[in-house]
């Protein structure tokens, strides 16, 4: 009986494992961020998680110009591999604050690789409403779409359960913060579902509201079955927070008031995105200290439990680091960066 129920055990871990963005390579690393020198996506290449060199000198990567068509400018890069491994999928905040000069944007832009360089695009304007959506008859979360002032920090959690309405299993849940100031007083964390193709989009739904703004979510499923999102709590005490749940879409029980990214200050910090060195079950814990002039990219540890962060330092030898994500790459993937770097300068 007892082998029979280590058995089931080990096999619900292994199906629950399984809800989670696809890791593959035992390289390097990849930092996929916004530009601290322009509203663009840039990379840069790692082999210790630590130490970077940038990918065409931190020059824009993809033109924001082509795949941007709201504002043309992109921030907040968000970048994983796709449900089968076999590609890639990124998501980002549609804006240009440099020419629109507010801290407001109205879509996001949905985007798809086989290699990393060669990137098709699809762009989501909120203000058309729910026509945008693949599921436009259902329930929506605002009576007036055209009012929108923000859509922002989007990233990517692959969800193999999530059902679509003709019965095929697997998406990709969006999640991002979303302001509609006539129709509510704060920013709130949403989510939608995008297919395989990356290309379809369902209406948002509310992910929690805590009763005051909250943006920057960054989710991970950790070895306790537990859902582990870090967040920056601008109600309260601001700060980078933690939360968990048991499922993704819901019950998300309020941060953790004891244990944050603390050891900053007074300095503001936000865009954290967490990941685990090869080989080791702690965490690092990526953030931008955007109070301090010049901005200080820092990372940070934090125990397999995505808790007890410390020991923060700067990331080294990236060209205006800013908000973004960090991917593994396989021996080929950096090599054929660094190749691709290397033609274009």
């Amino acid at each position: 009986m007892k082998k029979q129920f280590l058995f089931l055990a080990l096999a619900f871990m292994a199906i629950s494992a399984t809800a989670q963005n696809v890791q593959k390579g035992t390289y390097g690393y990849l930092y996929c961020h916004m530009s601290d020198r322009g509203e663009y996506t840039a990379y840069a290449l790692s082999r210790d998680g630590y130490h970077y060199e940038d990918i065409i000198g931190g020059d824009a990567v993809i033109d924001p110009k082509v795949h941007a068509r709201i504002e043309g400018g992109q921030r907040d890069a968000f970048i994983t591999r796709s449900w089968d491994g076999k590609g890639f999928v990124m998501v980002t905040t549609d804006m240009c604050v440099a020419k629109s000069h507010k801290w407001d944007n109205y879509g996001i832009d949905l985007m798809t690789s086989r290699d990393l360089i060669n990137w098709e695009s699809k762009t989501f304007d909120y203000r058309q409403g729910p026509s945008i959506f693949c599921n436009p008859e259902g329930e929506s979360v605002y009576k007036d779409w055209s009012t929108i002032n923000r859509v922002w920090a989007p990233q990517i959690f692959w969800d193999p359960d999530y059902v679509w309405e003709n019965g095929d299993k697997g998406g990709y849940m969006i999640y991002y913060s979303m302001l509609n100031r006539p129709e509510e007083g704060y920013d709130r964390m949403y989510y939608s579902y995008a297919d395989k193709s990356f290309t379809r989009l369902t209406q948002p739904r509310l992910l929690f509201d805590w009763g005051y703004a909250t943006i920057d979510a960054d989710i991970n499923l950790l070895d306790d079955g537990l859902y582990h999102m870090l967040i920056k709590k601008e109600g309260g005490k601001p700060g980078i927070y933690t939360a968990t749940s048991k499922q993704l879409t819901t019950g998300w029980g309020e941060p953790v008031e004891n244990d944050y990214v603390s050891f900053e200050g007074r300095k503001n910090c936000e865009g954290s995105s967490a990941f685990q060195l090869m080989g080791d079950k702690t965490w690092r814990v990526a953030y931008i200290q955007y109070s301090d002039n010049p901005k200080h990219y820092r990372i940070c540890k934090a125990d397999e439990h995505l808790r007890n962060f410390h020991d923060p330092v700067d990331i080294q030898g990236v060209t205006g680091p800013q908000h973004g994500s960090f991917m593994r790459l396989t021996k080929k993937e950096y090599k054929r960066l660094q190749k691709w770097s290397a033609k274009q300068r």
